[in-house]
């Protein structure tokens, strides 16, 4: 929903009928109660919360690892919906990730972006 224009309002109402996810908290409201859980149920909706209270992609990701727990895994699932949903990854984030990964890494997120790209809002 993210990559094809969606509203935040739009993909929070679909994941909650969806999966009856509780995203009617705020990050402020999850982080002080919020321990380690690597289930998908304790890290998957805390990840979309970041992404739903962020402004930009450096923000939902700096959000997703501010809850603490499993930061890493928060924090690649609110950014991979970040980048979707506001299209662009700043330079100072992905020029650096870039360099970091293998060459048959960078050709497969290349053909994914050629196969998919992303829809522009009107």
């Amino acid at each position: 929903m993210a990559r094809m224009g969606a509203s935040k309002a739009d993909i929070r109402k679909e994941l909650i009928q969806r999966f009856g996810y509780n995203l009617h908290r705020t990050v402020e409201e999850i982080r002080p109660a919020y321990t380690w859980d690597v289930s998908c149920q304790r890290s998957v909706p805390e990840a979309i919360v970041a992404f739903l209270d962020s402004s930009n992609v450096e923000d939902a990701i700096r959000l997703a690892v501010s809850l603490g727990g499993d930061a890493d895994t928060q924090a690649a699932i609110a950014g991979g919906i970040a980048e979707a949903f506001y299209k662009h990854v700043p330079e100072m984030i992905a020029g650096p990730v870039r360099e970091r990964l293998p060459a048959a890494f960078i050709d497969v997120i290349d053909a994914f972006r050629q196969a998919f790209p992303l829809k522009r809002s009107q």
